[in-house]
């Protein structure tokens, strides 16, 4: 079974030493999605987020965290239920794995930036190489209004992951941009994502992206317009310094040539493409 892993890693061109972290990065994200799959996970919850996005739709770049959603609130939801299903799967393929639930700090920055009180959060990492490292998130109380489909992965053996359709998992990641309380930093694989859709004519539930508003920045949102939501997001484009976008994302992305026509201008005119579904 130990060759199914290797098999998985040949996928990938390895070149140097970074090339082989991405991709047994992203190995082991699938290994934990069959372990999900087996234990019934995707019966109450869905996969969203980049690397959602990277696995299952093609996103050209490499992603950290897997991020999920319930289908439905669940405050008793406990994360921790699934701990062995997800070793059990990498033990199948003779690695050994450490999973520690995360006890969340309001002190940090980064608590306040990327969770929520209702998120349950593990680290994964192997025994072998701690420097390989997967963050789980799970929202037990989400923004609800999304549509969700399953795709298929034929490795580590053939299942089906329930995912976010892109019309939702755009909506997330607008939000995200638009919303993400970073003091003085950005995320500029949220403005790369934000280009892969529009790039691939993707449409932007503007339903779903009023929930996560509402959710996050309250119910004075509730009767956010289209002009107002295009008017929000170009002042945010404007308000952000896109040379720390683009030194931010350079190491996820694939082809960094790509990046050099970014400017405040062309994330204006990407923003003037959108197809937004109402």
């Amino acid at each position: 079974m130990a060759d199914i892993f290797n098999q998985m890693l040949s996928r990938y061109n390895i070149k140097t030493k970074e090339d082989r972290q991405n991709a047994v990065h992203e190995v082991m994200q699938q290994i934990c999605l069959a372990g999900l799959n087996r234990a019934g996970f995707f019966d109450k919850a869905a996969f969203y987020g980049g690397t959602c996005l990277r696995i299952f739709y093609n996103l050209p770049r490499f992603s950290e965290d897997m991020d999920f959603s319930l289908t439905e609130i669940d405050d008793n939801f406990n994360l921790e239920t699934y701990f062995d299903a997800i070793t059990n799967e990498f033990t199948l393929l003779g690695r050994e794995v450490q999973i520690q639930k995360k006890e969340k700090s309001q002190d940090t920055q980064i608590e306040s930036a990327f969770l929520k009180d209702n998120t349950d959060i593990v680290n994964i990492r192997f025994q072998t190489d701690p420097s390989v490292k997967i963050k789980i998130e799970v929202d037990k109380v989400p923004p609800l209004k999304f549509n969700t489909e399953h795709k298929l992965l034929l490795l580590p053996f053939s299942f089906m992951t329930r995912c976010f359709t892109l019309p939702g998992l755009f909506a997330g990641k607008v939000h995200a941009l638009m919303f993400r309380k970073w003091r003085n930093r950005v995320k500029g694989r949220d403005w790369y994502d934000f280009e892969w859709y529009i790039r691939n004519n993707v449409q932007l539930d503007f339903n779903h992206f009023k929930e996560r508003v509402i959710q996050s920045e309250g119910i004075e949102f509730e009767n956010l317009t289209l002009d107002q939501f295009k008017q929000l997001l170009k002042e945010k484009i404007n308000s952000t310094k896109i040379e720390m976008v683009t030194d931010d994302v350079r190491r996820f992305v694939i082809n960094p040539q790509e990046l050099e026509i970014w400017s405040t201008g062309y994330f204006l005119q990407l923003a003037d493409m959108m197809r937004i579904e109402a």
